[in-house]
Protein backbone atom coordinates (compact mmCIF):
# COMPACT_ATOMS: atom_id res chain seq x y z
CA UNK A 1 0.00 0.00 0.00
CA UNK A 2 2.78 2.31 1.07
CA UNK A 3 4.18 1.87 -2.66
CA UNK A 4 0.85 3.36 -4.47
CA UNK A 5 0.86 6.44 -5.75
CA UNK A 6 -0.98 9.30 -4.08
CA UNK A 7 -3.89 9.70 -6.95
CA UNK A 8 -4.02 6.21 -6.69
CA UNK A 9 -5.20 6.23 -2.80
CA UNK A 10 -6.91 9.50 -3.40
CA UNK A 11 -8.64 7.38 -6.13
CA UNK A 12 -9.77 4.36 -3.70
CA UNK A 13 -10.84 6.73 -0.58
CA UNK A 14 -12.94 8.35 -3.24
CA UNK A 15 -14.97 5.11 -3.67
CA UNK A 16 -16.17 5.75 -0.11
CA UNK A 17 -17.47 8.91 1.60
CA UNK A 18 -16.27 12.09 2.75
CA UNK A 19 -16.48 10.65 5.93
CA UNK A 20 -14.70 7.71 5.58
CA UNK A 21 -11.87 9.78 3.89
CA UNK A 22 -11.69 11.96 7.09
CA UNK A 23 -11.65 9.23 9.28
CA UNK A 24 -8.42 7.16 6.88
CA UNK A 25 -6.34 10.34 7.35
CA UNK A 26 -6.31 9.99 10.77
CA UNK A 27 -4.81 6.33 10.51
CA UNK A 28 -1.49 6.96 8.96
CA UNK A 29 -0.01 10.04 6.84
CA UNK A 30 -0.43 8.14 3.54
CA UNK A 31 -3.80 8.76 3.74
CA UNK A 32 -3.55 12.56 5.27
CA UNK A 33 -2.13 13.14 2.31
CA UNK A 34 -4.46 11.47 -0.02
CA UNK A 35 -7.50 12.54 1.79
CA UNK A 36 -6.32 16.37 1.62
CA UNK A 37 -5.70 16.51 -1.96
CA UNK A 38 -7.58 18.21 -4.83
CA UNK A 39 -8.15 15.15 -7.05
CA UNK A 40 -10.38 13.40 -4.09
CA UNK A 41 -12.14 16.39 -2.86
CA UNK A 42 -12.64 17.30 -6.72
CA UNK A 43 -14.50 14.06 -7.10
CA UNK A 44 -16.63 14.35 -3.77
CA UNK A 45 -18.26 17.97 -5.26
CA UNK A 46 -20.95 17.71 -7.59
CA UNK A 47 -20.03 17.90 -11.23
CA UNK A 48 -21.34 21.29 -11.97
CA UNK A 49 -20.24 23.16 -8.63
CA UNK A 50 -18.44 25.61 -10.89
CA UNK A 51 -21.79 26.41 -12.35
CA UNK A 52 -23.47 26.20 -9.33
CA UNK A 53 -20.73 28.99 -7.49
CA UNK A 54 -21.29 31.09 -10.17
CA UNK A 55 -25.16 31.34 -9.23
CA UNK A 56 -24.26 32.39 -5.90
CA UNK A 57 -25.56 35.63 -4.48
CA UNK A 58 -22.55 36.26 -2.93
CA UNK A 59 -19.00 35.36 -4.13
CA UNK A 60 -17.63 32.20 -3.12
CA UNK A 61 -13.78 32.38 -2.23
CA UNK A 62 -11.80 29.09 -1.29
CA UNK A 63 -7.98 28.15 -1.35
CA UNK A 64 -8.90 24.18 -1.77
CA UNK A 65 -11.38 22.20 -3.60
CA UNK A 66 -11.31 20.70 0.60
CA UNK A 67 -12.61 23.96 1.64
CA UNK A 68 -14.85 24.15 -1.18
CA UNK A 69 -16.62 21.34 -0.33
CA UNK A 70 -16.97 22.40 3.44
CA UNK A 71 -17.75 25.54 2.58
CA UNK A 72 -20.43 24.52 0.39
CA UNK A 73 -22.21 21.80 3.07
CA UNK A 74 -23.42 25.64 4.58
CA UNK A 75 -26.29 26.54 2.16
CA UNK A 76 -25.74 28.83 -0.22
CA UNK A 77 -27.91 31.15 -1.98
CA UNK A 78 -28.80 31.05 -5.61
CA UNK A 79 -30.43 32.13 -8.17
CA UNK A 80 -31.37 35.62 -7.01
CA UNK A 81 -31.60 34.83 -3.49
CA UNK A 82 -34.75 32.33 -3.99
CA UNK A 83 -33.06 29.00 -3.55
CA UNK A 84 -30.29 27.35 -1.26
CA UNK A 85 -27.93 25.05 -2.04
CA UNK A 86 -25.88 22.60 0.14
CA UNK A 87 -24.01 19.10 0.17
CA UNK A 88 -24.06 16.67 3.26
CA UNK A 89 -20.91 16.79 4.43
CA UNK A 90 -20.99 13.51 5.58
CA UNK A 91 -21.89 11.78 2.53
CA UNK A 92 -21.66 14.64 -0.10
CA UNK A 93 -25.32 14.56 -0.90
CA UNK A 94 -27.06 17.31 -2.76
CA UNK A 95 -30.01 19.13 -1.00
CA UNK A 96 -31.98 22.29 -2.58
CA UNK A 97 -34.48 24.47 -0.56
CA UNK A 98 -37.20 26.16 -2.66
CA UNK A 99 -38.30 29.66 -0.95
CA UNK A 100 -41.89 30.81 -0.89
CA UNK A 101 -41.58 32.41 -3.62
CA UNK A 102 -40.38 29.68 -5.79
CA UNK A 103 -43.59 27.93 -4.92
CA UNK A 104 -47.12 28.33 -5.85
CA UNK A 105 -49.32 29.63 -3.27
CA UNK A 106 -53.26 30.37 -4.41
CA UNK A 107 -54.06 33.99 -3.82
CA UNK A 108 -50.24 34.54 -2.60
CA UNK A 109 -50.58 37.98 -4.85
CA UNK A 110 -53.46 39.21 -3.04
CA UNK A 111 -52.30 41.26 0.24
CA UNK A 112 -56.12 40.71 1.44
CA UNK A 113 -55.71 36.83 1.88
CA UNK A 114 -51.15 36.82 2.28
CA UNK A 115 -48.68 39.15 3.39
CA UNK A 116 -45.01 38.98 1.83
CA UNK A 117 -42.50 40.08 4.67
CA UNK A 118 -38.84 39.35 6.02
CA UNK A 119 -38.56 37.67 9.01
CA UNK A 120 -34.80 37.53 10.58
CA UNK A 121 -34.76 33.65 11.40
CA UNK A 122 -35.35 33.25 7.53
CA UNK A 123 -32.67 32.74 5.30
CA UNK A 124 -34.67 33.91 2.48
CA UNK A 125 -34.97 37.90 2.14
CA UNK A 126 -38.77 37.15 2.57
CA UNK A 127 -41.17 34.75 3.55
CA UNK A 128 -45.36 34.77 3.29
CA UNK A 129 -48.08 35.00 6.04
CA UNK A 130 -51.48 33.91 5.73
CA UNK A 131 -53.99 36.61 6.51
CA UNK A 132 -57.17 34.68 5.56
CA UNK A 133 -58.28 32.02 3.04
CA UNK A 134 -60.79 28.87 3.57
CA UNK A 135 -58.70 27.65 0.41
CA UNK A 136 -55.32 26.55 0.84
CA UNK A 137 -52.78 25.14 -1.73
CA UNK A 138 -49.26 25.15 -1.82
CA UNK A 139 -47.09 23.51 -4.96
CA UNK A 140 -43.48 23.10 -5.00
CA UNK A 141 -41.84 21.54 -7.96
CA UNK A 142 -37.84 20.61 -8.61
CA UNK A 143 -36.16 18.02 -11.19
CA UNK A 144 -34.54 14.90 -10.58
CA UNK A 145 -31.83 16.42 -12.77
CA UNK A 146 -30.09 18.59 -10.48
CA UNK A 147 -30.39 15.82 -7.49
CA UNK A 148 -27.86 13.23 -6.71
CA UNK A 149 -28.71 10.02 -8.57
CA UNK A 150 -29.13 6.57 -6.88
CA UNK A 151 -30.12 8.15 -3.33
CA UNK A 152 -33.17 8.54 -1.73
CA UNK A 153 -34.99 11.75 -0.78
CA UNK A 154 -36.90 13.13 1.61
CA UNK A 155 -39.36 16.76 0.97
CA UNK A 156 -40.65 18.47 3.94
CA UNK A 157 -42.49 21.97 4.13
CA UNK A 158 -40.65 24.35 6.38
CA UNK A 159 -43.04 26.92 8.03
CA UNK A 160 -44.44 28.43 11.38
CA UNK A 161 -47.69 29.35 13.06
CA UNK A 162 -47.89 32.68 14.41
CA UNK A 163 -48.68 32.13 17.90
CA UNK A 164 -50.57 35.55 18.07
CA UNK A 165 -52.49 35.58 14.63
CA UNK A 166 -53.24 31.63 14.04
CA UNK A 167 -56.77 30.42 13.70
CA UNK A 168 -58.89 27.64 11.42
CA UNK A 169 -55.21 25.61 10.29
CA UNK A 170 -55.98 22.68 12.89
CA UNK A 171 -59.94 22.44 12.41
CA UNK A 172 -59.90 20.03 9.50
CA UNK A 173 -57.01 18.06 8.40
CA UNK A 174 -54.98 19.10 5.48
CA UNK A 175 -53.49 16.66 2.18
CA UNK A 176 -49.74 16.59 1.64
CA UNK A 177 -48.71 14.47 -1.65
CA UNK A 178 -45.43 14.18 -3.32
CA UNK A 179 -45.90 12.97 -7.01
CA UNK A 180 -42.60 11.63 -9.54
CA UNK A 181 -43.73 10.69 -12.62
CA UNK A 182 -46.44 8.54 -12.48
CA UNK A 183 -46.24 7.84 -8.85
CA UNK A 184 -48.00 9.47 -6.41
CA UNK A 185 -48.32 9.24 -2.33
CA UNK A 186 -50.61 11.52 0.22
CA UNK A 187 -51.76 11.17 3.44
CA UNK A 188 -53.32 13.99 5.87
CA UNK A 189 -51.58 15.55 9.13
CA UNK A 190 -52.23 18.63 10.99
CA UNK A 191 -50.89 21.99 10.38
CA UNK A 192 -48.99 23.75 13.75
CA UNK A 193 -47.52 22.85 16.86
CA UNK A 194 -48.22 19.97 18.50
CA UNK A 195 -49.13 21.89 22.36
CA UNK A 196 -50.70 24.13 20.33
CA UNK A 197 -52.80 22.15 18.45
CA UNK A 198 -53.56 19.70 20.95
CA UNK A 199 -55.06 22.25 23.33
CA UNK A 200 -57.20 24.27 20.69
CA UNK A 201 -58.43 21.34 19.09
CA UNK A 202 -60.76 21.21 22.15
CA UNK A 203 -62.49 24.71 21.75
CA UNK A 204 -62.61 24.09 17.97
CA UNK A 205 -65.80 22.95 16.76
CA UNK A 206 -65.41 19.93 14.88
CA UNK A 207 -67.82 17.53 12.94
CA UNK A 208 -67.35 13.47 13.69
CA UNK A 209 -66.08 12.97 10.49
CA UNK A 210 -62.97 15.25 10.94
CA UNK A 211 -62.77 14.18 14.51
CA UNK A 212 -62.42 10.92 13.03
CA UNK A 213 -59.80 12.51 10.55
CA UNK A 214 -57.95 13.73 13.12
CA UNK A 215 -57.18 10.40 15.03
CA UNK A 216 -56.05 8.70 12.03
CA UNK A 217 -53.37 11.76 10.79
CA UNK A 218 -49.86 11.57 10.97
CA UNK A 219 -49.31 14.91 12.76
CA UNK A 220 -47.47 13.16 15.78
CA UNK A 221 -44.82 11.79 13.55
CA UNK A 222 -44.98 14.76 10.21
CA UNK A 223 -44.56 17.66 11.83
CA UNK A 224 -41.50 18.66 14.26
CA UNK A 225 -39.11 21.28 15.59
CA UNK A 226 -35.87 22.10 13.50
CA UNK A 227 -33.38 23.53 14.59
CA UNK A 228 -33.20 26.74 13.40
CA UNK A 229 -36.69 26.96 14.97
CA UNK A 230 -39.06 26.46 12.03
CA UNK A 231 -41.42 23.53 12.16
CA UNK A 232 -42.06 21.00 9.17
CA UNK A 233 -44.18 18.69 7.55
CA UNK A 234 -42.78 15.84 5.53
CA UNK A 235 -44.73 15.24 2.18
CA UNK A 236 -42.87 12.54 1.49
CA UNK A 237 -39.76 10.43 -0.34
CA UNK A 238 -38.91 9.06 -3.24
CA UNK A 239 -35.91 7.40 -4.60
CA UNK A 240 -33.65 9.43 -7.43
CA UNK A 241 -32.68 6.95 -10.47
CA UNK A 242 -30.69 7.86 -12.76
CA UNK A 243 -33.50 9.27 -15.34
CA UNK A 244 -34.82 12.88 -15.61
CA UNK A 245 -37.95 13.38 -13.75
CA UNK A 246 -40.09 16.17 -12.54
CA UNK A 247 -41.22 15.89 -8.45
CA UNK A 248 -43.72 17.64 -7.73
CA UNK A 249 -45.08 18.48 -3.90
CA UNK A 250 -48.40 19.83 -2.88
CA UNK A 251 -50.26 20.55 0.65
CA UNK A 252 -53.72 21.26 -0.21
CA UNK A 253 -57.16 22.05 1.93
CA UNK A 254 -59.63 22.94 -0.15
CA UNK A 255 -62.51 20.61 0.84
CA UNK A 256 -63.30 22.83 3.93
CA UNK A 257 -65.25 26.41 4.11
CA UNK A 258 -64.12 27.51 7.29
CA UNK A 259 -61.16 30.60 7.56
CA UNK A 260 -58.16 29.86 8.76
CA UNK A 261 -55.07 32.52 9.11
CA UNK A 262 -51.53 32.88 10.78
CA UNK A 263 -49.52 29.96 8.63
CA UNK A 264 -46.21 30.99 7.84
CA UNK A 265 -43.92 30.15 5.23
CA UNK A 266 -40.36 30.02 4.30
CA UNK A 267 -40.41 27.25 1.49
CA UNK A 268 -40.33 23.59 0.89
CA UNK A 269 -36.66 21.35 1.41
CA UNK A 270 -35.50 18.64 -0.53
CA UNK A 271 -32.95 16.26 1.31
CA UNK A 272 -31.52 12.93 1.62
CA UNK A 273 -33.25 10.79 3.84
CA UNK A 274 -30.87 10.24 6.81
Amino acid sequence: MERLPEDCIAHILSCGSPQDACRFALVALMFKNAADSEILWNKFLPSDHQEIISKSLCPVTYKSKKELFYKLSSPLLIDGGLKTFSIDKRTGKISYMLSARELYIAWSGNPLFWCWKPLVQSRFAETVELRMTSWLEIQGTISTKILSSNTKYEAYLIFQVSHHRAYGLDVQPTEVSIEVGKLCSSRTVILGHYEHTKNSIKYSFCSNKVEEDLKHSTFGSECCERNDGWLEIKFGDFYNYENEKEVKMSLKEVNGVHLKGGLIVEGIEIRPAA
